[in-house]
């Protein structure tokens, strides 16, 4: 009788369990929900945390950005109204209404230069809010009001 070997079992059986978490790596994730879409206007899509802003180029990566200095981290990547990558010295002197996301150091990292109907939609805006979606210095004493 032709038998397979113990050692062959459990090769074959690691090669199965191998493949099947390979797959679940590579299979399709659902795509994120965005709460603040101006698609439903006309516009595009965009991603979840991106804020609303007043956008003056100045000598690239330096920026003006709601009336504040603002240096553009590394790798700013700048879409213009048609949704095109421009680079940040085709902007020079522009006053731009923008809106932009920032990466986890704070810097601004991807900016959408809006079309006349994405900047009617309502959008929250930087004044008045954290820079890192927290306060610093500000404990639960402090927010019980105590």
């Amino acid at each position: 009788m032709n038998r397979c070997s113990p050692r062959l079992a459990f090769s074959l059986l690691a090669a199965a369990l191998l493949g099947l978490g390979t797959a679940a790596l590579v299979a399709p994730r659902p795509a994120l929900a965005q709460t603040q879409n101006e698609a439903a206007l006309g516009g595009r899509n965009f991603p979840d945390g991106t804020l609303r802003g007043r956008l003056r180029m100045l000598d690239f990566p330096q920026a003006e950005l709601d009336g504040r200095l603002e240096v553009l981290a590394p790798g700013t990547r700048i879409r213009n109204a048609q949704n095109m990558v421009v680079t940040g010295s085709m902007l020079l002197g522009q006053d731009l209404a923008v809106n932009y996301l920032r990466d986890p150091a704070g810097q601004v990292q991807q900016v959408w230069i809006l079309t006349p109907d994405e900047a009617a939609a309502p959008r929250a805006s930087a004044g008045g809010q954290p820079l890192l979606n927290f306060w610093p210095f500000v404990t639960q004493a402090d927010n019980e009001g105590g």
